[in-house]
């Protein structure tokens, strides 16, 4: 039941995300683009603004196979699939330290996010996802 419980909570958490990177992808929340300065001063060059725009909705795009994929194994997966998907989800979540938590966090400390610190706590929110994902394999 644990299994199921985390899978839902992050299938909740990453669609709000999926929607926002589709249809608002300028905006602070749910994890969108809106907190890098580059969305906005990529406004000033088209070209470089829709290449960007494609690899948000790709990403995007990306997000909601995965998630429609979990809501499968959710409704049809046993409970030791579920257990094992939630497994990779950890170890997957830990590939965010290897490259891209230094970019953010590089970027923070020059002044290209806001709000300020942003890298810290998106650090520590993708940690808890890992305990979380631990928590539901484990539990």
């Amino acid at each position: 039941m644990i299994a199921k419980i985390v899978l839902l909570v992050f299938i909740f958490l990453e669609l709000s995300n999926v929607l926002a990177l589709y249809f608002a992808p300028g905006t602070k929340r749910a994890n969108a683009v809106g907190v890098f300065s580059a969305w906005e001063k990529s406004k000033q060059i088209p070209e470089v603004h829709d290449f960007i725009r494609y690899l948000v909705y790709w990403v995007a795009g990306a997000k909601l196979i995965f998630l429609l994929l979990l809501v499968v194994i959710l409704l049809f997966g046993d409970i030791s699939l579920q257990r094992y998907s939630l497994l990779a989800l950890a170890v997957g979540t830990v590939s965010f330290y290897w490259r891209m938590f230094p970019l953010i966090r590089s970027m923070d400390r020059h002044g290209q996010i806001e709000p300020p610190n942003y890298s810290a706590r998106l650090g520590v929110m993708i940690l808890a996802l890992i305990i979380l994902f631990l928590a539901g394999v484990f539990v």
